[in-house]
């Protein structure tokens, strides 16, 4: 087979990509890894950015975001019985919307398809070759049958355990990380939501946040241990913490019910660095992880496919590669800067087990400060927004 980008994993990320170049005339194959169902059946987050908005709206994938999606003016952090809300209409003039990943995918999926877009499910022992040179290719196995896909570009999509970012040698690779010690017990509940904008709760027993994803689909988080199992939390006692969490007039008006997801994800801060090698581009996850506070995974990513997207389309339209050549250093600048947001963000709401009084001192006077400070929280909402590409 050939094309002129071959995409590793059929996720947002890849699909976006994929999609953004079919409207511009240039050829791909999406490699994935599992199967569509599969993928949309993976439970994430659903905060997307103006920026993301954007390309979903330029890719042609905008029209049932735009109908279904519920606009956050700002948000609510709150800490103990106080509370403060921060207007990201009022500092930016923009806003967020919620529209779950788990439904842009779908999207994707649906116009790759209608479109006849080259997405290849249940791929296995994919491996990259070549990557430095004029003639990259990718081999996998789909099926026990071998296959070969000869391209001038490869876009490494395919999450924190894929091959590509392995790819680049130990010798040119340098990885940046921190492990925090605590995860986000997460229950998605059919239940309508306790407040039309996100709270970002801190207490003395840990962090909680409170997010919809339509009228009548709750996501609620709270901070536990890593060595916690969700088995061991049952429904009652997860409401019975987070109700603990959360200003009291929140939690006597919270509608519980079942739980129909439950699961505990790790916190982790990470970066790669480069994110090209020779004709080899990461992408997402592959390259950067955020903590979910301030939601910046799958915005971090879209902006890596808007700087890809252009320096493709530049290459192939223009014959020029200046985007191409500039696209680690400016995907990066942008990543280490919501990095910076979701670790100032997580370390301000969270309790950490070394902490001690004078930590607890300090970060308080850290929430008061927000609170206080118009200036603060105009930084807090261009932030939460996302910055311009």
């Amino acid at each position: 087979m050939r094309t002129q980008v071959c995409i590793i994993g059929g996720g947002p990320s890849g699909l976006l990509l994929s999609q953004l170049l079919h409207r511009k005339g240039i050829d791909t194959i999406v490699l994935e890894r599992k199967t569509r169902n599969y993928v949309l059946g993976r439970i994430r987050a659903g905060i997307l950015e103006v920026g993301m908005v954007n390309l979903l709206r330029e890719a042609g994938v905008g029209t049932r975001m735009d109908a279904e999606s519920f606009v956050h003016e700002g948000t609510v952090i709150a800490y103990d019985e106080d509370e403060f809300s921060i207007s990201f209409r009022e500092h930016t003039n923009t806003d967020v919307i919620v529209y779950g990943q788990t439904e842009l995918t779908r999207d994707l999926y649906d116009a790759r398809e209608a479109e006849g877009g080259n997405i290849v499910f249940n791929v296995d022992g994919v491996e990259i070759h070549d990557a430095k040179s004029d003639a990259p290719f990718v081999t996998c196995s789909v099926d026990d049958s071998e296959h070969r896909i000869d391209c001038d570009f490869i876009a490494g999509c395919d999450g924190f355990h894929g091959v590509s970012r392995q790819t680049i040698p130990d010798t040119v690779r340098r990885d940046f990380e921190k492990v925090y010690p605590f995860g986000w017990l997460g229950v998605l509940t059919e239940t309508p939501p306790v407040h039309d904008e996100l709270i970002y709760s801190s207490s003395e027993r840990g962090f909680a946040l409170c997010s919809m994803r339509n009228d009548n689909l709750s996501r609620y988080y709270i901070q536990c241990p890593l060595t916690d199992d969700p088995a061991d939390w049952s429904d009652e006692a997860f409401f019975d913490e987070l109700k603990r969490r959360i200003p009291s007039h929140y939690a006597d008006k919270m509608i519980t019910g079942p739980s129909i997801e439950k699961s505990i994800a790790p916190l982790r801060s990470f970066v790669t660095e480069p994110m090209r090698w020779g004709n080899l581009f990461l992408c997402g996850d592959a390259a950067h992880i955020v903590p979910p506070t301030g939601a910046k995974g799958l915005n971090t990513a879209a902006s890596d496919i808007h700087y890809l997207y252009h320096g493709l389309m530049q290459h192939y339209m223009d014959g020029d590669s200046t985007g191409l050549d500039d696209y680690s250093q400016k995907a990066l600048a942008r990543v280490w800067k919501a990095e910076r947001f979701s670790w100032a963000t997580t370390n301000l709401l969270h309790r950490y087990p070394d902490q001690t009084e004078f930590d607890l001192k300090m970060q308080r006077a850290e929430i008061e400060f927000l609170r206080s400070s118009d200036t603060a929280q105009a930084v807090f909402a261009q932030n939460y927004v996302g910055l311009p590409y």
